[in-house]
């Protein structure tokens, strides 16, 4: 009897936990910048879509944004998932000529649960395509060095993963004759760590991170006929 009821409860457990997540959640944050694209009159040239890297750009340099006619849609937290079930709000509808896409850390840091390397890049991919069929340029962005991830770091030493993660995108871009701003090659230090001259925290760049990240992105644009 005993077993049985262990059983039982053992197949009812997950329904129990889904249970206590509120229904009316807006998982991917589609209401973060539904007022701000609503607001939006003119094409802008590019977006930069990504999670926190992204959304902090805009509080620390928005006039490189501004002068150069790109939109911020970063959110911080957000995993390659949520950030493909949003490209079409915060993407597509927008229009953009160019997309960076800057996505990964948080899934190494498992904000959203376990995910392989190879199943973030297949999210990047999947953003990648979804741009092209809309008639978006697509810019790959490789993920910035980092020494360790301070809100996780019982995921341990994420350097293996974002060297794993950075490689396929590095590959893909080649294959695909995509451009690329490889910020991780323009920000790390002998450690494959961010430099202490762009640090905030492990992650996040301060405003000389930005700087260089702004003279990488431009240069990548470049490569692929970005015009003003």
């Amino acid at each position: 009897m005993i077993k049985k009821l262990f059983i039982l409860a053992f197949f009812f457990l997950p329904l129990a936990l889904q249970a206590q997540i509120p229904i009316d959640r807006d998982w991917a944050n589609f209401s973060y910048y539904a007022q701000d694209n609503q607001a939006v009159k003119e094409r802008p040239v590019a977006v930069l879509f990504g999670d926190s890297i992204t959304y902090n750009w805009v509080k620390n340099d928005n006039g490189f944004l501004v002068e150069h006619q790109f939109l911020g849609r970063g959110i911080s937290g957000q995993t390659t998932l949520q950030m493909v079930s949003r490209f079409r709000t915060d993407v597509i509808e927008l229009h953009p000529q160019y997309v960076a896409i800057l996505a990964g850390i948080n899934d190494i840091a498992r904000n959203t649960g376990y995910i392989d390397v190879k199943n973030t890049f297949g999210n990047i991919v999947s953003m990648v395509e979804l741009a092209q069929v809309n008639g978006i340029r697509p810019i790959l962005c490789t993920v910035l060095p980092a020494g360790e991830i301070g809100w996780r770091r019982e995921v341990g030493d994420p350097r293996p993963s974002i060297e794993s993660l950075n490689s396929l995108i590095r590959q893909y871009a080649r294959e695909h004759q995509l451009p690329l701003a490889d910020y991780h090659e323009a920000m790390k230090d002998a450690e494959n760590a961010l430099d202490a001259a762009y640090v905030t925290d492990a992650v996040h760049p301060n405003l000389a991170g930005y700087k260089v990240m702004e003279n990488v992105l431009l240069d990548a644009m470049k490569c692929g006929s970005f015009q003003k």
